[in-house]
């Protein structure tokens, strides 16, 4: 049954995304990497630009949050006010440190979450988004398979070490590059710093991350510590073109590791618009791309694309084209432009 849903799950997300993330990846790296399980994605084109143990099933501590950010801003208003419980006021770990009954707006409460890692907030949004911890995660686990997160488990919207709460870095890779495509995730979690008196806030806030200040270009994402997980850190930085998500889990030396990751991208791929790639057929209709699509191609290979003209409804949409981008032979992106 687990087995159907997954692949019913998977049809809907290929009906209802744009772009279709591709799995194909450099095996034999020449970059070794202090963490259990690494990964560097594009963001955009979702492709996969190193990976070490990327399906591995670890606790990702801290790192959950993105998805709690995630599903708080899809099902609350930024502006309501939530009620501080007993229960988020005296949750254990990393806190903002709000009192009982505070009342704190939910665009407070998620930078709290992101800033901080405060597990006060991740308490307070779940309780006010569902009424309960066990209802907010439900929506979690939902919303994890409606973006392709096939491999995680979410048992609490803080991340502190559970039986059952798990994922990957591939997952948590995936759910970053979506999340950066809310704006106000995405302004959010590149800032330093929000005052109290800009953003009529209860109190300032500094962001933790160490790797905004470490990395040029860096614009997020979240930290993550606990006992069984080791050091986490999710990272975005942008490159010119597109962001590159990177993700470390059980990384002793998280902040260097990740900038290693970073340079390996930086040193061994470019950045070619689809516009400009040879075509595989020679009359190609270029009036067809309504966008810019930067797509990352290895060092020493040459990218190229073929063109499928159609004229099917996708959502009752009008499918223009299928592109398909090949590297060496090997499908790297696929895109669905709709009219």
């Amino acid at each position: 049954m687990k087995k159907f849903i997954y692949i019913f799950m998977s049809l809907c997300l290929f009906i209802n995304i744009f772009s279709i993330p591709t799995r194909a990846v450099e095996k034999n790296n020449k970059l070794n990497v202090n963490a259990k399980c690494a990964i560097a994605i594009d963001s955009k084109t979702r492709r996969v630009l190193y990976e070490k143990n990327s399906d591995k099933i670890v606790p990702m501590a801290s790192t959950t949050k993105i998805i709690t950010a995630l599903v708080a801003i899809k099902y609350g208003n930024l502006e309501d006010k939530f009620i501080i419980s007993s229960n988020a006021a005296s949750i254990r770990g990393s806190k903002v440190g709000y009192k009982k009954n505070d009342e704190i707006s939910l665009k407070e409460l998620i930078v709290g979450l992101m800033f901080k890692s405060g597990n006060d907030a991740a308490i307070a949004i779940a309780e006010g988004i569902s009424g309960s911890i066990e209802e907010f995660c439900k929506l979690m686990n939902e919303y994890a398979l409606e973006i392709g997160l096939m491999d995680s488990n979410f048992e609490s919207p803080h991340g502190l070490d559970s039986g059952r709460h798990y994922s990957t870095s591939y997952d948590l890779a995936i759910a970053t590059a979506k999340a950066k495509e809310n704006d106000f995730f995405n302004e959010m979690v590149g800032k330093k710093a929000y005052t109290s008196r800009d953003n009529n806030f209860t109190r300032d806030y500094s962001n933790i991350n160490k790797i905004l200040w470490q990395i040029k270009g860096a614009n997020g994402v979240k930290t993550g510590y606990t006992g069984g997980a080791g050091k986490c850190l999710v990272t975005s930085v942008n490159n010119g073109h597109n962001d590159v998500i990177m993700v470390v889990l059980d990384c002793p030396g998280r902040w260097t590791e990740t900038e290693k990751i970073f340079n390996y991208v930086k040193e061994n791929y470019y950045y070619e618009n689809i516009k400009d790639l040879n075509s595989m057929d020679e009359e190609s209709d270029m009036s067809i791309f309504n966008e810019d699509i930067y797509v990352p191609i290895k060092n020493g290979s040459k990218g190229i694309f073929k063109l499928d003209k159609n004229n099917n409804i996708v959502n009752d949409n009008k499918v223009l084209g299928d592109i398909k981008v090949f590297e060496d032979e090997v499908l790297i992106y696929k895109h669905i432009i709709y009219k």
